[in-house]
């Protein structure tokens, strides 16, 4: 079964940038000169990058096809699932620091003589320099591997705790939250792991599976917060984050191996010029300089694409609005949550309890997303040439569970406010806004992948920032929204107006879905990858030479993400991504060697 190229789950475009196409020109280019000088014609090296660099360097740089059994794709299930349950504990961990937090407001607001709005401060500076931190770890876990960049990100995170939990006052907790959500390198890095794992057509249900810890850490908080702050004193609500996160970080340490393919690639490659198995072979990242690979140029255009594509792409536009506007409901929910529930005299433990229906919305929506998952694969095998099954057909369960947002806000707008409406009946909307704020994060992120190719990472990136720093923004003026708009029944009417405004974001959903191959054509992002697939050869490609992504040759011989297989509408085997194996290209090679030693 073959996969799209490119369809990396948010990583960075520094990623992105490192794929086959690139190396068409680097090798056709090198094919060429040495055809010149040898009266032999062009050896058709299509996405290969094992070539020499050069009359005067006769490296070959290894490919994926070159070591594929020995990648992580390769790897046994178990050892994937593995890796990815460790994973799962990370992100977990990360969201839980997001929304612990909350809970220790009333303990800081009493010792340092500040509002509990003003306290709040430390929860709305970490989500929104969170979302900043995302994007700006997650190129350098594609410069030096996924494991040292994660234990870095996961070690200042826990120092970053200390400050908070031992404050002698209130600007040491503010200082503390703010490097500690700069230092969370979140799901940029972890997510971005499963494309180490998985191909893009097989990596649906390890998606699933990531984005519940990312949306099922923020309810933990809350729901441990509770008896926290009922039976301990607020600096617990810290230490058991450090706590949480040191556990996570030894187990990440001692059970995750390096997953990275360029990294595993500079290791093989290594090992067989070691063992004299081919003292020619280098990895990706041995061949060119760190200067040419990793110029600031590119980190730049790479930080700032996601922005970009944000604010001019309008299915990222929407489709991260929608996303985003989901997620700081939740956020918004952690401090409303007790407006609502001392109506009905709940403590401050039943308060967190609150927060398991929203919980159990995750859980029936993963579970759901299950034969949906195994449904848009048999559509994408069956439908190879039809356009809206290999795109839009990943929005078709959406289409279903959107309307759960604006449902779950309605239902719950008018069974929040007292007895003598029994209080399940806001538990249960509340739990329907959780089915829509897992399923639209996992749908979202899912097209927007495969609708941008290898600019996937950047619309996956403006996805993940909207839902950081809508959350973060929403997260001060949500005690101040739900108690002053309205008169009497002013819980009633806050939420109502949420409902208003995501009844007009899901309405995008539909529009998107049924008119997404015309919106397509009008994105310059995408008309750019089409014009490059063109000059593949019909073959959707993992790179698209322009500024930002190595158009310069040699920012091309430093492409560091590997080539990905082309998508069920190619229709090519598997282990490929042309047609030309590794060890095709190495016998022309040296049949051109042997003609330049003869002439």
């Amino acid at each position: 079964m073959a996969s799209h190229p490119a369809a990396h789950f948010p990583t960075h475009d520094s990623q992105l940038a490192h794929a086959g196409t690139e190396a068409n020109a680097t090798s056709d280019d090198a094919s060429s000169e040495t055809a010149k000088a040898t009266n032999t014609p062009p050896v058709a090296l299509h996405n290969e990058k094992q070539v020499p660099l050069g009359d005067e360097d006769n490296r070959i740089e290894m490919t994926e096809e070159d070591c594929y059994d020995e990648l992580g794709y390769s790897w046994p299930e178990l050892k994937k699932w593995t890796v990815l349950s460790v994973i799962f504990l990370v992100q977990v961990s990360m969201n839980f620091n997001t929304s612990l937090y909350s809970n220790a407001l009333g303990g800081i607001s009493k010792e340092f003589g500040v509002s509990e709005q003003g306290a709040r401060c430390g929860a709305m500076i970490f989500l929104i320099l969170y979302a900043f931190g995302c994007e700006l770890w997650a190129p350098w876990s594609e410069e030096f591997g996924r494991k040292p960049i994660l234990q870095a990100s996961l070690l200042l995170v826990n120092i970053w705790q200390l400050p908070v939990a031992l404050a002698p006052n209130f600007a040491s907790i503010m200082v503390g939250r703010a490097l500690g959500g700069l230092s969370s390198a979140g799901g940029s890095v972890t997510l971005g792991m499963i494309a180490d794992l998985w191909e893009a057509d097989r990596q649906q249900y390890a998606v699933a599976f990531v984005v519940f810890s990312s949306v099922g850490g923020s309810v933990l908080g809350p729901l441990i917060g509770g008896f926290v702050e009922e039976y301990l004193a607020w600096r617990w609500c810290i230490w058991i984050q450090l706590i949480f996160g040191g556990a996570v970080q030894i187990i990440h340490l001692i059970l995750v191996p390096e997953t990275r393919t360029t990294i595993l690639m500079n290791r093989i490659a290594k090992k067989r010029r070691a063992s004299g198995e081919n003292p020619n072979i280098y990895g990706p990242d041995e061949i060119t300089p760190f200067k040419d690979r990793f110029s600031f140029k590119e980190i730049l255009l790479t930080w700032m694409r996601p922005f970009k594509m944000f604010l001019t792409e309008p299915i990222v536009l929407t489709l991260s609005l929608l996303s985003g506007f989901s997620d700081a409901l939740i956020f918004m929910f952690i401090q409303s949550f007790s407006l609502v529930y001392t109506q009905w005299n709940f403590g401050t433990v039943a308060q967190g309890l609150s927060f398991i229906p929203i919980l159990i919305g995750y859980f029936l929506a993963w579970f759901a997303f299950i034969p949906a998952i195994k449904r848009n694969i048999r559509e994408r095998q069956q439908k190879p040439d039809d356009e809206k099954a290999q795109y839009e057909s990943r929005l078709y369960f959406l289409l279903w569970t959107a309307p759960c947002l604006p449902i779950g806000l309605i239902g719950f707008a008018w069974t929040c406010t007292g007895p003598p409406i029994h209080w399940i009946g806001s538990s249960v909307f509340a739990a329907i806004v959780g089915i829509a704020n897992y399923a639209i994060y996992m749908a979202t992120i899912d097209y927007m992948i495969t609708a941008y190719g290898p600019y996937s990472a950047s619309a996956t990136g403006g996805n993940g920032w909207s839902r950081d720093f809508l959350a973060g923004v929403l997260t001060i003026p949500a005690t101040p929204f739900f108690t002053n708009i309205g008169g009497k029944n002013h819980l009633a009417d806050a939420c109502t107006i949420l409902f208003c405004i995501s009844f007009v974001l899901v309405i995008a959903v539909y529009v998107i879905y049924f008119n997404g191959p015309k919106l397509r054509e009008r994105s310059p992002f995408a008309q750019q990858l089409k014009g490059a697939k063109n000059e593949a050869g019909g073959r959707r490609p993992s790179f698209v030479p322009g500024p930002g992504y190595g158009s310069h040759p040699a920012s091309r011989r430093g492409s560091r993400m590997p080539s990905r297989n082309p998508s069920y509408a190619v229709g090519m085997g598997k282990g490929t991504s042309s047609g030309v194996s590794g060890q095709q290209v190495n016998k022309r090679l040296q049949e051109i060697n042997a003609a330049d030693k003869e002439a």
